[in-house]
């Protein structure tokens, strides 16, 4: 005996492998559709002498109370600043950068047989941060010297830079696209293809600014007989682009 819904399924099964084919044509003319892609890594580097300096200096006063230490540090630092304006440097390039109070802690020994004497405080540290562009570099090294004459004793950091960084960035990203052409060129005559269009240009981290020049602490009592040497060296910018080719016929 034939079951009554053997027929109706075969035609159900006929319909959907009909339905299906022609979705897999599709798909396979669409692949053949894409674009052939060829993907290449520019990189461009420029060279360039700084012509300013930024230079982080600061006091570092202590004293048995929070005033007296605040006293003595508020007046090395004015005196400080002065000086700097009176050495050539605006005040625009003059910033503070940190400022605090903190207070000093004993440590106490703990006796055998009691408990643990709990800390006091038996003094306070007041720190004041100045930081300083210099656009001249002729004068970095009296500077510095000038600094640390008139009490400074936390210099943290010289720093080389340049007063406009844009036209260097730019002519780092200009190698980096002469880079990645030069490269393709090479890549395509080696394989015997044709270069297409470009289809995209993405610049991976944009042009690093110079790495920092970090200059030892010197310390309150170090006499110096001249101006500190100061070398500023070269600075280098960066930049890296990833184009993409459409390969031609």
């Amino acid at each position: 005996m034939k079951h009554p819904f053997r027929p109706m399924l075969a035609m159900l099964c006929t319909l959907a492998l009909a339905g299906l084919a022609p979705i897999g044509i599709a798909t396979a003319a669409e692949d053949e559709q894409k674009p052939r892609l060829m993907s290449l890594t520019g990189e461009g580097e420029v060279t360039a002498a700084p012509d300013m300096a930024v230079l982080s200096i600061g006091v570092v006063s202590e004293d048995r109370t929070a005033r007296q230490a605040l006293f003595a540090n508020t007046r090395a630092m004015t005196a400080l600043v002065d000086a700097m304006k009176q050495a050539g440097v605006e005040p625009k390039d003059l910033q503070t950068s940190g400022f605090n109070v903190t207070p000093k802690y004993s440590r106490p020994r703990r006796t055998q047989s009691g408990p643990q004497p709990a800390p006091e405080i038996v003094g306070y540290t007041v720190r004041n941060t100045l930081s300083i562009r210099i656009r001249d570099l002729k004068s970095a090294g009296e500077i510095l010297d000038q600094a640390v004459s008139l009490g400074s004793n936390a210099i943290s950091g010289l720093t080389f830079t340049v007063a406009e960084p844009k036209p260097l960035q730019n002519a780092a990203r200009k190698a980096a696209i002469a880079d990645a052409l030069e490269k393709a060129k090479l890549y395509a005559d080696g394989a015997g293809i044709t270069l297409g269009p470009i289809q995209s240009i993405t610049e991976a981290g944009g042009g690093r600014p110079p790495r920092p020049m970090a200059m030892a602490r010197a310390q309150a009592e170090v006499a110096f007989d001249s101006a500190v040497p100061i070398e500023a060296g070269e600075l280098t910018y960066r930049a890296q682009v990833n184009v993409v080719w459409e390969i031609g016929e």
